[in-house]
């Protein structure tokens, strides 16, 4: 311990008078150029807006209406009813996650078309609300697949899990077993139907009805000053013969070429494309920051050959480097949206599974700290 005179004590003054302004002028809106978000899924959500509103430099709401069947067109009052609510607590509603794709566009059928153009009136909806963010994905069938639930840590805590060796070993189109991700989507008959209808779309059939549908949409989106941001296939790899496209840097990079337009840009999600360990994030952040308009930023650890399990979101706890990630991010210029991703369950927390409030509060001021530092330092 050192003693302080009374000389010291001017200067300590004099430095936190200095620091003081300093915060002044900042601002809380401008201390980063990113802004912080965190998903909610409306009433029924344990996690509370209010609750939600306490996270330190909490900026925004990430939701969607979700009483609405997959591709139809969401009520005008529907969404003024989130927006209202949102608002009220002290944060702002300018990203939706998500507005789902119909099968049939994906698939590229005869029905398409129809349901394009109710994609589109979704488009002008939320853009006349103010949102400025739509996260999507093009993943077939599955929007995401997982393992396990509940994988129990050695520090008490619960999260998800994928063992591609239990996954490969189910047979959906025989199984009577299922696995998370499908079994809440369908029925049994309903999943065997639509993975028969799928046996005829390989990659390019996919990346083909990707390009319809961009083409379709994009425009759309510019004349609404909204961003689309595709979400990565999760897990990046393809499935039970499903084909996925949205994986790694050179199809991203393809993606991107589709339809060329600042309407047309990505959902960065680090614990997606980071199941693959053949992906490179920090460099993926570096090379596609300005096309980066939402950030899903959580960490992994590699478990095997594409096996993973989810963690805290510190780098010290998985495979990915979150601190390279985002200085990837900063030194490309994003400016956009970020959420922390899946959480553990922790401290005895129950509820939607991995999106409990516990450990990504402490995620989003894991998150909010690492942008702060790096921003800061690239500033000098």
């Amino acid at each position: 311990m050192q003693l302080i005179c009374t000389s010291d004590f001017d200067i300590i003054n004099k430095i936190g008078i200095v620091v003081f302004t300093i915060s002044i002028k900042l601002g809380k809106d401008t201390a980063f150029n990113m802004k912080l978000t965190f998903r909610w899924y409306g009433e029924n959500d344990p996690v509370t807006l209010e609750k939600i509103r306490q996270i330190p430099t909490m900026d925004g709401i990430v939701t969607a209406v979700y009483d609405v069947p997959v591709g139809e067109v969401w009520s005008k009052e529907s969404i003024q009813a989130l927006k209202s609510k949102i608002n009220a607590a002290g944060m702002a509603f300018e990203v939706v996650e998500s507005v789902p794709v119909h099968e049939d566009i994906k698939l590229g059928n005869p029905n398409a078309a129809k349901w394009m153009a109710s994609y589109c009136e979704n488009i002008r909806r939320l853009g006349e609300a103010g949102v400025k963010v739509i996260c999507y994905n093009f993943m077939p069938v599955f929007d995401w697949l997982r393992s396990e639930l509940r994988r129990a840590h050695k520090d008490g805590s619960n999260s998800l899990a994928y063992d591609n060796s239990a996954v490969l070993s189910m047979n959906p189109l025989t199984s009577e077993l299922s696995l998370p991700g499908w079994d809440e989507s369908y029925t049994k008959e309903e999943l065997k139907d639509l993975l028969n209808r799928y046996k005829g779309i390989d990659e390019e059939q996919l990346w083909r009805n990707l390009q319809a549908f961009l083409q379709a949409i994009i425009p759309v989106a510019k004349e609404c000053n909204i961003k689309m941001a595709i979400h990565p296939d999760d897990p990046p790899w393809g499935l039970f013969g499903l084909p996925r496209i949205i994986t790694d840097e050179v199809n991203i990079e393809r993606f991107l070429k589709l339809v060329d337009s600042p309407a047309n840009g990505l959902s960065f999600c680090t614990g997606s494309l980071g199941a693959s360990d053949k992906n490179d994030l920090p460099k993926m952040a570096r090379r596609f920051g300005n096309r980066i308009y939402f950030a899903h930023l959580r960490n992994i650890r590699w478990t095997g050959e594409r096996s993973f399990e989810e963690v805290g979101h510190p780098t010290s706890c998985g495979s990915l480097d979150m601190y390279e990630i985002v200085k990837g991010l900063v030194e490309s210029g994003f400016d956009g949206y970020v959420r922390p991703d899946h959480g553990r369950m922790i401290w005895g927390e129950t509820g939607r599974f991995g999106y409990g409030l516990y450990d990504r509060a402490l995620g989003a001021t894991y998150l909010a700290g690492l942008f702060e530092a790096v921003e800061r330092s690239s500033a000098k």
